[in-house]
């Protein structure tokens, strides 16, 4: 995909055909997921949706000069919470060098729109409608950018599963261990996470026995449940969805290996409808959509931005304590938004519980089972 400084950004393709109308904020959001590959900032980004705010209407067009707002400096600056005048006009000079919106100037230079009747006869200002008319490009940027998101949760995940994989074996390598937390603690680039992972993985292979016991299967029936833990602690330490915190209570199951085996969350279903039971209100924004831990893990990351939790905070919670303990407690925070004050400060302190082996999931369930138990008795 061509950057956007390489291409006609904001003009229509070779065939002159247009892209129709598309949603301003679906664009916005696209937009934001992608800021990286366009240059744009934040600010940048808050001055456009100011702008986007001064267009009426929800959908926007592809047609030339269909979309034009022309509000005054002192209007953007106030919708702005005071922005700097200076700063405005080189934030509006970025999106138009971009093409990611165009100028219509009048003889004056001034913005403003002259009406006949209730319709706008012509307008001078700023033109929306490059966003629309490229929208294709904007939205696989978008779904560029958060494939690569993806790409390095996990190899984050990886690098945090392999240091906690080195400090169970020895006390030693405390130099590589160190490198590795502070490597956690920012945003690494693809190949620092790959370079890391590689020398924790060596260091592991050089301290792992060359015949380690042999483990014998035994029965699913003769297992007891503290045997059961121990085969799944054996299993998951090589997993991300482990979680040492875990209850030790199995659900009903006639053969928990061979379950944990086809499942790589290492869930049973009921543990899920738990989770649905105890976290209604997740229902209201994605109805019948949470059927699996997959489905939980996607609609946490999608939840997390919205009730003010950043995607590094979620990450680092799937870090510490699995994807599907993080996914749990982001719908248990949403479930209980109304009384968290910092719902990201929130999930990082369960991050940290989880890290000193402190968390567990299921007194937020089971806290949250009984609020809707005594509900339904009250109603």
């Amino acid at each position: 995909m061509e950057h956007a400084s390489q291409i006609a950004f904001g003009r229509m393709d070779q065939c002159g055909r247009l892209a129709g109308t598309h949603d301003k904020w679906d664009l916005l959001a696209a937009l934001t997921h992608a800021a990286a590959e366009f240059e744009l900032s934040h600010r940048t980004l808050g001055v456009l949706k100011a702008l986007l705010t001064f267009l009426p209407e929800r959908a926007l067009s592809a047609e030339p000069d269909s979309a034009i707002v022309f509000p005054s400096n002192r209007k953007l600056m106030e919708r702005l919470n005071g922005m700097p005048e200076s700063t405005l006009r080189r934030h509006l000079a970025t999106l138009t060098r971009l093409g990611i919106v165009s100028r219509k100037n009048s003889p004056n230079r001034k913005r403003y729109a002259r009406h006949s009747g209730d319709d706008t006869a012509l307008a001078f200002g700023f033109d929306l409608s490059p966003l629309a008319r490229h929208a294709g490009q904007i939205f696989d940027a978008a779904l560029a950018a958060k494939a690569r998101a993806e790409h390095l949760a996990v190899l984050r995940d990886r690098v945090a599963v392999l240091r906690q994989q080195l400090m169970d074996l020895a006390d030693t390598a405390a130099d590589l261990l160190e490198t590795a937390r502070k490597l956690l603690r920012r945003k690494p680039c693809e190949a620092e996470l790959t370079r890391m992972a590689a020398a924790l993985q060596e260091e592991i292979a050089s301290r792992t026995p060359e015949d380690p016991p042999r483990q014998t299967a035994l029965p699913a029936r003769q297992m007891s449940g503290s045997t059961g833990q121990n085969e799944r602690h054996i299993q998951y330490s090589i997993k991300k969805d482990s979680d040492s915190e875990e209850p030790h209570a199995e659900a009903p199951c006639s053969d928990p290996v061979r379950a944990e085996a086809e499942d790589g969350t290492a869930e049973k279903a009921s543990d899920l409808s738990t989770v649905v039971r105890a976290c209604p209100e997740v229902q209201s924004y994605y109805p019948g959509r949470l059927r699996s831990w997959q489905d939980a893990d996607r609609i946490a990351e999608m939840l997390s931005p919205m009730i003010g939790i950043e995607l590094p905070v979620l990450s680092d919670a799937r870090a510490a304590m699995g994807r599907k303990d993080a996914a749990t407690a982001v719908m248990c925070i949403l479930e209980k938004l109304a009384t968290i004050r910092s719902p990201g400060a929130y999930l990082r302190r369960l991050a940290q519980k989880a890290r000193a082996g402190q968390f567990s999931t299921a007194p937020m369930l089971n806290a949250l089972l009984q609020k809707g138990q005594r509900a339904e008795i009250v109603s």
